[in-house]
């Protein structure tokens, strides 16, 4: 006698994705989750969010002076007050003559006059402090001035600086460009992968440095007056760091339309 068969057994599985949009896939067993497709999609839910990426970025920026200053110095000491006085003005006005026929701006001129009593002499001493944004002009100015003028005047060698707010816009020279070395990092990054970049998330400037004179120069400095022009530019020339952290989303890669 032949017992009868049992109804056939059904077992429903299905396909389910991981959260995170991805190929891999859990199994379903009569339409609950198992315990290990169950923790991994709790996982997977958990670390949902933007994709990014993480670039740090640096740069080093320099900027030579920008102004010079020369002072010339004219003096005079004579037995009669107005015999050092004619003698010092003869020469400063071919001085000043010579500026302006050299295209040299009132507003860069400053004449300052002393004049004083020496024992049984008057001395009286001027001094014109001449500031140049052209260096080439300064330096055929000054070779002028000595060839043409006695040894009564001096032409003091120039003193090279930059103007107001240089250290500040090299600082942000600096950060701009670091900003700008991580952002094409992050663009070879995501090229790469065949990945697309998306916004910045977050900018961060992590250290800044600025310094005067020359970064490699080892050496013990020499006296200002036996430094040559181009020594006195390089020990006066500023410098800036900046490194910065960046975060940068990431996108997926990009679809071509196709048109008809």
């Amino acid at each position: 006698m032949s017992l009868p068969l049992a109804p056939p057994s059904r077992v429903f599985v299905e396909l389910v994705p991981w959260a995170d949009g991805g190929r891999e896939q859990g199994l379903v067993a009569g339409g609950e989750a198992l315990p290990a497709a169950r923790r991994a999609l709790s996982a997977a839910a958990a670390h949902t969010g933007p994709r990014e990426v993480h670039v740090c970025g640096s740069a080093a920026v320099s900027a030579r002076p920008d102004r010079a200053q020369v002072v010339v110095r004219v003096s005079s000491t004579k037995e009669a007050a107005a015999e050092a006085q004619r003698s010092v003005v003869r020469r400063l006005d071919y001085v000043a003559q010579s500026l302006r026929q050299r295209g040299v701006q009132e507003e860069n001129i400053i004449v300052t006059k002393d004049f004083r009593r020496v024992e049984n002499a008057y001395h009286m001493e001027a001094e014109v402090c001449i500031t140049f944004t052209e260096f080439g002009k300064m330096q055929n100015i000054c070779n002028f001035l000595v060839e043409k003028l006695d040894s009564s005047v001096v032409v003091s060698p120039p003193q090279f600086y930059h103007a107001a707010g240089a250290v500040e816009n090299l600082r942000r020279q600096a950060c701009l460009a670091a900003v700008q070395n991580a952002w094409r990092k992050a663009q070879d990054v995501c090229s790469l992968v065949g990945q697309t970049l998306g916004k910045p998330l977050l900018i961060k400037e992590e250290e800044t440095k600025d310094w005067e004179g020359h970064p490699e120069d080892c050496q013990p400095p020499k006296l200002s007056g036996s430094l040559t022009v181009q020594e006195k530019i390089k020990s006066t020339t500023i410098h800036a760091t900046s490194k910065v952290f960046t975060t940068f989303e990431v996108k997926g890669k990009e679809k071509r339309k196709k048109y008809l």
